[in-house]
């Protein structure tokens, strides 16, 4: 099975910021999601090629950015004013054929192993 894979995680003081990578090519939607243990999974921000559209979920928009890089087949997270509850295993996801930018995991079939982002106050 086809793995994403994710870098740029690590651990940083309340108001700074990181910027996580992931390797994709080929993809028609992408996204970030955060996973924190005993809480489900949630959507951050997800991007679709086919209208160029972003989406963003409240608890980050403002503050996080995605965008890819098609030379480098990469798809970035800007993360700024980080919060200590932005602590959490974060992944990218993407999916092939017609498909939306949403923060729905189901939408997703193609995951990274995840990356740790901790935020200390």
């Amino acid at each position: 099975q086809v793995q994403l894979v994710e870098s740029g995680g690590g651990s940083v003081q309340a108001g700074g910021s990181l910027r996580l990578s992931c390797a994709v090519s080929g993809y028609d939607c992408m996204g970030w999601f955060r996973e924190v243990p005993g809480k489900e999974r949630e959507g951050l921000a997800a991007y679709a090629n086919r209208d160029d559209r972003t989406v963003y979920a409240g608890s980050v928009k403002g503050r996080f950015t995605i965008s890819q890089d098609n030379a480098k087949n990469t798809l970035y997270l800007q993360m700024n004013t980080l919060k200590p509850e932005d602590t959490a295993m974060y992944y990218c996801a993407a999916a092939r054929g017609y498909c939306h930018a949403t923060t729905q995991p189901y939408a997703y079939n193609y995951w990274g192993q995840g990356t740790q982002v901790t935020v200390s106050s």
